[in-house]
């Protein structure tokens, strides 16, 4: 009866392994290891945005709704719930994408009103909090990348036979991909730069 039993177990494992069983295991690992590091990195850009609220607000209080919206946008993705289910769910994975693209938008359009004080962009704390934000950017970017390729991987398993067997019995479903508007953005980060010269502060009188 052992022997029987130790047969059997041996032959279900050849079997697995020769369907693609171990594959979608490891493949969805890997998914789940790339998508933490997107949210990692999102955490991070996340974390920077008060500082640098706070360091614009001190030399442009007049920009109160460029400031706002950093910070409203901020709070809908902060407000989101975001776990390994929205790898699963469609639209939960659009709703995440939009919102991190509503607050990429409104940061773009708080540092384009910091060009036009220079004595911000002098300043020490912000030129150290903009270096970490292109920095954070860089990650994100590369992420993301590697979060497309694991999913890709997946997914082709998914779809292909004769793992698309394995993936009915098992009810393995393809993925969602992180798409964006601009498919150039997955391998080029987005240009961050306050390297050119302040220009000299008006003389008092």
């Amino acid at each position: 009866m052992k022997k029987w039993m130790l047969t059997l177990g041996l032959t279900a494992a050849l079997t697995l392994s020769g369907c693609g069983y171990n594959d979608f295991q490891t493949k969805d690992e890997a998914v789940k290891k790339s998508w933490a590091e997107v949210l990692n990195q999102y955490q991070r850009r996340s974390d920077l945005i008060p500082n640098l609220v706070a360091t614009v607000q001190g030399y442009a209080q007049q920009e109160k709704d460029v400031l706002l919206g950093v910070t409203e946008a901020r709070s809908r993705v902060g407000s989101m719930k975001v776990d390994e289910s929205v790898l699963a769910n469609p639209q939960a994975m659009q709703n995440f994408q939009k919102a991190q693209g509503e607050l990429s938008s409104a940061l773009s359009r708080l540092l384009v009103v910091a060009e036009n004080y220079p004595q911000l962009k002098s300043d020490a704390n912000f030129r150290e909090l903009q270096s970490q934000l292109e920095g954070t950017e860089n990650r994100i970017t590369v992420a993301r990348k590697r979060y497309t390729e694991a999913i890709e991987g997946y997914n082709v398993l998914t779809r292909q036979f004769p793992t698309n067997l394995t993936a009915m019995l098992f009810s393995y479903s393809v993925k969602p991909q992180f798409t964006v508007e601009n498919e150039k953005a997955i391998s080029t980060a987005p240009k961050v730069d306050f390297g050119a010269k302040p220009a000299p502060a008006p003389a008092t009188k």
